[in-house]
């Protein structure tokens, strides 16, 4: 099965479910229900994870702390899976998707995005003993993905004599990659980094490039009033550099040129 028909599969079941439900809040509800709603994939390091405390930590969720904190209101984090992102977010259980979110046209049939807050590179790695320069070099050759994600469509798509062998979660890819279950994954470059510095031994490292995403936060369809807040406070926290320090904490590397200057 395709990721597409994966992808239009969960959007079709999550809005029949949201067809039950009544009008989907905008900002001025959210305020009244005295909480913000953030989904979060704790299996996607460095966006969102637990640490040795069971305490959720993350890009994304400083991000969502501190957005939740200027608009005045309590957090509730609401744990989800990299493929149950967008169906929860239709079915109403959050309010907001902040969660390594990629903006594609697929998607925004479904949702409303935000302007880009960051961006992610689907990157392919492998032990820098394994000769690989380009999307043809992985025919034949198994490569680990996390279902559901842009990884996996790309190389499904591009590279189509590839084994892909699909996990739940980035945190299950990168397992497999450092206990060496798979010698090639196609994830992003910090994850990359994540897996050679968990195990050293295997020395894995960026091999190629395959293409770059903006992410956004995504929220439901016709929400005027948390759009024009979400958006406001995207451009002053990256003109500010409070969204750079928070990046550079967890990826090591300052949000891409092209997001910051796109938010002027």
């Amino acid at each position: 099965m395709t990721y597409s028909l994966i992808l239009r599969r969960s959007l079709l079941a999550a809005g029949a479910a949201a067809l039950c439900l009544p009008a989907m809040a905008d900002l001025a509800e959210i305020k009244a229900a005295g909480k913000l709603r953030v989904g979060i994939d704790f299996g996607a390091p460095f966006y969102g994870f637990m640490d040795d405390k069971m305490k959720p930590v993350g890009s994304d969720v400083e991000a969502a702390e501190l957005l939740a904190k200027d608009l005045g209101l309590p957090l509730e984090i609401v744990n989800t899976t990299n493929s149950a992102r967008i169906p929860n977010l239709l079915s109403n259980k959050v309010d907001l998707i902040i969660s390594s979110l990629s903006i594609t046209p697929e998607r925004q049939k479904a949702v409303d995005f935000s302007t880009p807050y960051g961006a992610i590179q689907a990157a392919v790695g492998a032990p820098k003993g394994l000769k690989l320069t380009g999307i043809d070099d992985l025919a034949g050759k198994t490569v680990a993905v996390t279902r559901g994600g842009p990884q996996d469509k790309l190389v499904t798509e591009r590279a189509p004599l590839a084994k892909v062998v699909r996990f739940d979660d980035e945190a299950a890819s990168i397992t497999a990659a450092a206990t060496g279950q798979a010698d090639i994954v196609a994830i992003t470059p910090p994850i990359i980094a994540a897996i050679a510095k968990k195990n050293p031994s295997r020395d894995f490292e960026t091999k190629f490039i395959l293409q770059s995403y903006q992410l956004g936060m995504a929220m439901r369809k016709d929400q005027p009033e948390l759009m024009k807040a979400v958006n406001g406070w995207i451009k002053t926290n990256l003109a500010n550099g409070k969204l750079n320090t928070i990046h550079l904490k967890y990826a090591g590397v300052p949000v891409p040129r092209e997001i910051t200057d796109g938010a002027k």
